[in-house]
């Protein structure tokens, strides 16, 4: 079958988890695009080769109609499958459903009110402020994706035809099949990279590497590992992030206050990742306890698991499960316990580097493509049975 992903915005977080699932369904022998808007000034990730891309325009309402319309028109599938429920992603798809007997899948890797404080949220405007939103050209209610919308969109996730969600926490509240992420073990396989020569490729013999993979923001708790390192004051020690934040100056901050220990790499696409994360002698995922970090499965966790690194990370949402005993957990947000087992680590590392191989084993068995694609082919046998 045909299957079109269809990603709220391009330029942010969602086509992450969007690719991720695309390569799945190609797993599965299905035929796959993804399509979606682009707000940002750039894609946010690098999409695979094999996956074929439809980006159109974003714009605020009412000229956002005209790429719904433009959207609308390109979508000819057997199934769609929106990537988060926005009004630019599953509202999107379904209106076609409207007008089709398409069955519509629904993903969700966020509680999107989680960005703006849940359930505390509310919208509680003056006549005055109702109108400066809905006509000035910078008005609030002019984003398509605004949280009155959102919550409005949440709120027909039961219509969905079928629910997949990543974290215990988004399936207590929304219901729907669990299906966390995985990762392409067979490319993101130790036994063909060299660590050290990965390290001396991109600059990082001289130090103990520890790497976020990811794009920094507030709630991933980098802070907390910088703090951690100034703290222990090792000169060998050194924090790699790759790619960066495509959302604000957050970089910028984090290199103001702690550039001394910060080596970041420029973001990369998926078949280079192995290369790069076999550089870490640690993986660390230091996520704070949030809302919003509550409802995420930390993508780049399997990264680390994948590539048997040891991995350092916190005690929220999924992550002590997702890990098991494979890794270590610090309390979240706490730079001195943080700094105490990266001490440990290093001190005994042939321990940490055992339990980096039980990490992989647990990857492979649980959290690998091989594993989503068992999972998703089940949802698919069973929209045929409704």
């Amino acid at each position: 079958m045909k299957f079109s992903l269809v990603v709220s915005d391009l330029s942010g977080g969602g086509a992450v988890r969007a690719f991720l699932l695309a390569q799945v369904l190609r797993q599965l022998q299905h035929e796959v695009e993804v399509i979606g808007f682009q707000f940002g000034p750039a894609l946010y990730a690098i999409p695979p080769k094999e996956i074929s891309v439809k980006v159109i325009p974003g714009s605020p309402y009412p000229e956002f109609f005209k790429a719904v319309f433009t959207l609308l028109k390109g979508l000819n599938s057997d199934i769609i499958y929106a990537v988060k429920p926005k009004p630019t992603s599953f509202g999107v798809a379904l209106l076609k459903r409207l007008g089709s007997r398409c069955p519509v899948l629904l993903d969700m890797d966020d509680w999107e009110m989680s960005w703006h404080g849940g359930d505390d949220w509310q919208y509680r405007p003056t006549p005055r402020q109702l109108y400066r939103h809905l006509l000035k050209s910078n008005g609030e209610l002019r984003q398509p994706d605004h949280p009155l919308y959102v919550r409005w969109i949440e709120g027909l996730v039961s219509r969905a035809d079928a629910l997949t969600v990543d974290t215990q926490f988004l399936q207590n509240r929304f219901g729907g099949v669990y299906l966390p992420n995985g990762k392409d073990t067979d490319l993101f396989d130790p036994q063909f990279f060299d660590p050290a020569l990965s390290r001396e490729r991109y600059g990082l013999s001289p130090y103990k590497v520890l790497m976020f993979p990811g794009a920094p923001r507030p709630h991933k708790g980098v802070e907390d590992i910088l703090m951690a390192l100034e703290s222990l004051q090792n000169p060998h020690y050194r924090l790699v992030i790759i790619g960066g934040s495509p959302y604000d100056d957050y970089d910028a901050r984090l290199q103001q206050q702690w550039g001394r220990w910060i080596i970041q790499l420029p973001r990369q696409p998926i078949a280079k990742m192995p290369e790069i994360v076999a550089a870490a002698h640690v993986v660390v995922i230091p996520q704070r306890d949030t809302l919003t970090a509550q409802a995420q499965f930390p993508l780049k966790l399997t990264d680390g698991m994948a590539m048997a690194k040891p991995i350092l990370s916190t005690q929220v949402g999924d992550i002590p499960e997702i890990l098991a005993n494979t890794g270590y957990l610090a309390a979240p947000g706490s730079p001195q316990d943080l700094a105490q087992q990266i001490r440990y680590i290093f001190e005994n590392f042939e321990e940490a580097e055992r339990k980096g191989q039980m990490a992989r084993e647990r990857c492979l068995k649980l959290y690998s493509v091989h594993a989503m694609a068992s999972t998703l082919e089940r949802v698919i046998a069973n929209l045929g049975q409704r």
